[in-house]
């Protein structure tokens, strides 16, 4: 991971810890797991922090498909299969690929 993406990534996710809402707070992940989707420790540890705000927040919905992502992730940044700018949300599908945000667009050139 290039250290520019590393910063905003992590940027991201220090945003996600010190968020005081929780829609700041899956905004915040959703931007760090589209940043990480190429690299495979940096996208299974956006899951795994979206699952850990699931479970805190008790969303059954999203822990079950944080749990299903954590499985495909690795070998999806592993194998370059993965769907780019996906917001890796539980409420969207897995496999859909979405718009990045100009932003990241940038990062990620």
């Amino acid at each position: 991971m290039p250290a520019r993406v590393r910063a905003a990534y992590d940027t991201e996710l220090a945003r996600a810890r010190s968020a005081g809402s929780s829609a700041e707070r899956w905004t915040a992940l959703e931007r760090a797991h589209i940043l990480s989707q190429p690299w495979v420790r940096p996208h299974v540890r956006a899951h795994v922090a979206m699952l850990g705000v699931a479970w805190r927040e008790r969303d059954r919905r999203e822990v079950t498909g944080q749990i299903v992502r954590l499985v495909v992730a690795g070998p999806g940044s592993a194998t370059g299969r993965y769907p780019v700018g996906n917001s890796g949300r539980a409420r969207v599908p897995a496999t859909l690929p979405m718009p990045l945000p100009d932003d990241l667009a940038a990062l990620l050139e």
